[in-house]
């Protein structure tokens, strides 16, 4: 039988993280690291396209392809302290790259390889 203390000291370790972060934890330790959202439907393929990328390069990362509006989205992303908001449009697709944004900020245009390369070994 597992001793209920152990896992208390777990739960308030995890609290004290969520504390420390004010919720929006290091890439590394946030149970989704990135959202990939198309800005139309015509994007949503080459969305796909990303999403399928960054899941074989090990990142945990969700495809929101709801019908939203992207500024819905990405309000509800910096809402839920997701840490990379990588959105798609015909810019991104032309350059095959993607717009990231992180924690209010917006990176701008990176291709999608340099993403990977870049933020792959945080995660």
């Amino acid at each position: 039988m597992i001793h209920r203390a152990l896992l208390g000291a777990m739960e308030r370790f995890i609290g004290i993280l969520l504390e420390y972060y004010g919720g929006a934890l290091p890439l590394w330790l946030a149970p989704v690291q990135i959202w990939v959202i198309p800005v139309g439907n015509q994007h949503k393929k080459y969305a796909k396209e990303v999403y399928e990328k960054l899941q074989a390069a090990g990142f945990r990362c969700e495809l929101k392809d709801e019908a939203e509006t992207v500024s819905k989205k990405i309000r509800e992303g910096e809402v839920q302290k997701i840490p990379y908001l990588l959105v798609v449009g015909d810019k991104e697709m032309k350059l095959s790259g993607v717009r990231a944004r992180s924690k209010n900020k917006d990176l701008g245009i990176m291709k999608l390889t340099a993403f990977i390369k870049k933020y792959g070994k945080l995660s």
